[in-house]
């Protein structure tokens, strides 16, 4: 399996340090709080993976640049990891259903987490709503015209829930906790979300921590601000719990 691995600011050790210390920490949500805000800054950088259907998968770590999707891959997989080579190795079981690299196992949509990794995330947002869902099947990867966004991939129906914006109170946002997955719902013909990022909430409001393509990093935003005009949200919870490393499947 060939991979491609840029650290950027970082060193092995100083992310053997970042997990020493978030795996100290018994709340999930501050455990990904405090390592999401280790990427503060970063470079947003599109299209960092390497593979497609004519392409061969390389499994890539590229610390230096992210967009909204590898950002939160590599925050998921160091939230549940307590060593560098642990970080790896959840990072490819996460990315990749049953861990094996190639382009046709790789979690392209935000939904594909609430079904390959249902060990560590849950689909939260019916019950957080309040009662004010909707609900679409959707065929995702299909384009309107019957082509696919991403070529060579299957076609996949799925049933979306969200929560439209407009519907997004104050209840709304105090069931929300710090440390949530949230995607932006997509009203596109064949897409689940259109951009993703995580819930923070501190002492100065709630914030959408995300890899901004219009400010080019990865920022805080005030979270109802960005929300408005958007047409909903879903919401992924990390569960609690220990480190998915010793129960992952391993494929080299």
């Amino acid at each position: 399996m060939r991979e491609q691995i840029i650290l950027g600011k970082w060193t092995a050790d100083k992310i053997n340090k970042i997990l020493r210390d978030s795996s100290a920490i018994d709340d999930t949500g501050k455990k990904i709080d405090l390592i999401s805000g280790k990427f503060l800054g970063i470079e947003y950088k599109e299209a960092t993976l390497t593979g497609d259907i004519n392409t061969p998968e390389i499994f890539v770590i590229n610390l230096e640049g992210v967009d909204c999707f590898t950002f939160i891959d590599y925050i998921a997989a160091m939230h549940v990891s307590k060593t560098f080579a642990e970080f790896i190795e959840n990072l490819r079981n996460i990315r990749y259903q049953s861990g094996k690299v190639a382009y046709e196992n790789r979690n392209h949509f935000f939904t594909d987490w609430r079904e390959h990794n249902s060990d560590l995330v849950k689909d939260i947002t019916e019950n957080i709503s309040g009662g004010e869902t909707s609900q679409t099947i959707k065929i995702l990867n299909q384009k309107d015209d019957g082509t696919c966004f991403l070529p060579g991939l299957p076609c996949r129906k799925r049933t979306i829930t969200y929560i439209p914006s407009e519907t997004i109170n104050d209840a709304v946002i105090e069931n929300l906790k710090t440390g949530d997955y949230v995607g932006i719902y997509s009203e596109k013909t064949g897409l689940d979300v259109s951009h993703v990022g995580i819930l923070i909430k501190n002492k100065n409001g709630v914030f959408f921590r995300h890899a901004s393509k219009s400010r080019m990093r990865v920022v805080d935003e005030d979270f109802r601000s960005y929300i408005t005009g958007k047409p909903g949200i879903i919401v992924l919870r990390a569960k609690a719990g220990g480190n998915r490393f010793k129960n992952a499947s391993r494929h080299h």
